[in-house]
């Protein structure tokens, strides 16, 4: 009797903690299911929906992080919409930087009628999640032409990783700089975290600034991060840094670059 116990004992925690493993989740385990690759695809998109525009107009948002209702209903503002080109989603689509939080996001972005992009946050960085985001979304530094008009986007979420990694990449802004786009004529600058904020390394602000005023025609640069708008011409150079709320704020800034210069707008939905 006492041996039968026994083994009745041993079989239930044996199932017990079989099962625990069947329906383990680790939010961590980059199993993606999905699309993948998205920058790169909507970047053509991009570039063929805007060749030969001399005017362009285009969203900056971002920080959509716990803020999936909020992000839905952007969706479907936007779509009733047929005078944009495109959306920069600035970063921090992940609170976490769980496998799953990408995949929710992206598949509301994914709805809407214009193509996006996504820019590395600095909570998209943790646990592992800097890999899920190349891997759904793409590189953290990248460049795309809109009409005649190159918008480099930049990883600036320095604090991240330590000063271990070459936040922000001034190798590949300088490649960025001396690689003129045939057509290109202006540029905007666009990133997650914007010089002298705590996740910038505040140590290379001024190189940064540098680099910056070395690309041809700056009209301004972008960025999220604040949870709130922002108009701010940092470095007293002419150049103007907008930063975007985040989607709990239900707003979006809307650009319109012209031949004359740039507009902007603040959106409420």
């Amino acid at each position: 009797m006492v041996r039968t116990k026994a083994h009745l004992l041993i079989l239930f925690f044996t199932i017990f903690f079989y099962s625990c493993n069947l329906f383990e989740y680790q939010p961590y385990d980059g199993n993606i299911s999905g699309e993948t690759g998205i920058n790169v695809k909507n970047i053509k998109r991009i570039k063929q929906n805007t060749e030969g525009k001399t005017t362009i107009r285009f969203v900056m948002m971002g920080d959509s992080q716990r803020y999936y209702d909020e992000t839905e209903d952007f969706v479907e503002s936007l779509n009733k919409r047929n005078d944009i080109d495109f959306v920069i989603h600035g970063g921090d689509m992940s609170d976490f930087g769980a496998t799953k939080e990408f995949m929710w996001m992206r598949d509301i972005m994914n709805s809407l009628k214009v193509p996006y992009v996504a820019l590395l946050g600095n909570h998209d960085c943790l646990g592992n999640g800097e890999n899920i985001f190349e891997e759904i979304f793409g590189e953290e530094n990248f460049s795309f032409m809109a009409g005649n008009t190159k918008f480099v986007c930049l990883n600036t979420n320095a604090l991240e990783y330590d000063y271990s990694h070459p936040v922000p990449d001034f190798s590949f802004m300088k490649k960025e700089i001396q690689n003129i786009e045939p057509g290109q004529e202006k540029t905007v600058i666009a990133m997650h975290v914007k010089p002298y904020a705590e996740q910038f390394n505040n140590n290379v602000v001024e190189l940064f600034e540098y680099y910056v005023t070395k690309f041809p025609k700056v009209q301004f640069c972008v960025n999220a991060h604040n949870h709130r708008l922002e108009v701010d011409e940092i470095f007293k150079d002419g150049i103007t840094y907008y930063g975007s709320d985040d989607m709990r704020g239900r707003n979006y800034l809307l650009f319109t670059i012209t031949p004359e210069g740039y507009n902007y707008e603040v959106v409420y939905y």
